[in-house]
This record gives C-alpha cells, sequence and structure tokens, in this order.
C-alpha cells in the first residue's frame, strides 16, 4: 500500500495514458475483436457503421484522458479539475475520432444490386436465350451495367441484341419478357 501512497497525480494519469494508448495500438492490429461492447451498447443505431463504443473511440478517449490530465496537473491542477481537462479533452478527442470513423464509413461504396431494383428494368439480351433454357441480359442500373443468367418468362427463345423487360428476379436468374 505504500508504493499506491506514494504516486502522484501525474503518474497516475501518465499511466491511464499509458494503457489507453496500449489498448489503441492492440485494436488497431487485432481490428474489432474487443468490439463486443460496441456491438451490446450500439445496437439501437441502425448504421451499420462503428459505434461510438467501439474499441478504437474507447482508448483514444482514455488515452485523451490521461494526456490531458497529466499535463493539466503539471501546470498545476489539482486531480478533481485535471479530471475535468482529461474528461472534456476525451470527449472531444474521442467524438472527432468517432465522426472521422463514420465519415470514412459512409464513403464505402458497394457494388450490391438489390433484386427489387432489377424488376421493371429494361434490358438487351448479350446471350441468346433458348427455349425452356438460360441465356444472359444486360441493363443499366444508374451507372453501373448489371448482367444477368435470364429466363424467358413463356419458355420461348429471344434472340441476342432484343429489348426485354425484367418480371421476376429468381436467386441469380432473372425472368425476362419481350419488350
Amino acid at each position: 500500500m505504500a508504493f499506491l501512497s506514494s504516486l502522484s497525480a501525474f503518474t497516475v494519469f501518465l499511466v491511464i495514458g499509458g494503457l489507453g494508448f496500449a489498448l489503441l495500438l492492440i485494436s488497431l492490429v487485432f481490428g474489432g475483436i474487443f468490439d463486443f461492447f460496441d456491438a451490446s451498447l450500439d445496437h439501437d443505431l441502425d448504421h451499420g457503421g462503428p459505434g461510438f463504443f467501439s474499441s478504437r473511440v474507447i482508448s483514444v478517449f482514455i488515452t485523451a484522458f490521461g494526456g490531458f490530465g497529466a499535463i493539466a496537473t503539471h501546470y498545476g491542477l489539482s486531480p478533481l479539475p485535471a479530471s475535468g481537462v482529461g474528461f472534456a479533452s476525451g470527449l472531444a478527442f474521442g467524438s472527432a475520432v468517432y465522426a472521422f470513423a463514420r465519415f470514412l464509413y459512409g464513403q464505402q461504396a458497394s457494388s450490391e444490386v438489390r433484386a427489387a431494383e432489377l424488376v421493371g428494368q429494361t434490358a438487351r439480351v448479350i446471350v441468346t436465350i433458348p427455349a425452356d433454357g438460360v441465356g444472359q441480359v444486360r441493363c443499366r442500373l444508374g451507372e453501373e451495367l448489371i448482367d444477368k443468367i435470364a429466363r424467358a418468362h413463356d419458355g420461348q427463345t429471344i434472340p441476342e441484341h432484343a429489348s426485354v423487360r425484367v418480371e421476376e428476379v429468381l436467386g441469380e436468374v432473372v425472368v425476362v419478357r419481350r419488350h
């Protein structure tokens, strides 16, 4: 116990900052392995991106708390006001990391095309659809060209270059009708 009573507030804040930094390095190396808190506390936010309680945000908060608390004690503040400075700094830096992570997550692109988006679209046959067989169609969805395996709605042959309309999506196969 004599060891603990001999620690100064400056040393305690430095240790807290160092532990936060070590946690940050571990979370950067091992990814989201420590993000079980994130899943249990942020589940009501339906955004799919990083949560405010992710391991990286928490570790930045702890690091800033310890670092700025140590600076505040170095400049003469007692432990309680230094804790307030550390807490405010931790919130500021943690919020900045959270906002930046959300921004980066929002910039991710997805090439996933939902089936509902294809229904009703006009397409062009690029591989002849034989009677009761499958061919291939290509349609434009926004700026993206989508190629899909296609089957004729009525089971008849549809020649290459014919214009068709997508009637239904069955897994990876689209059912088309001559346009």
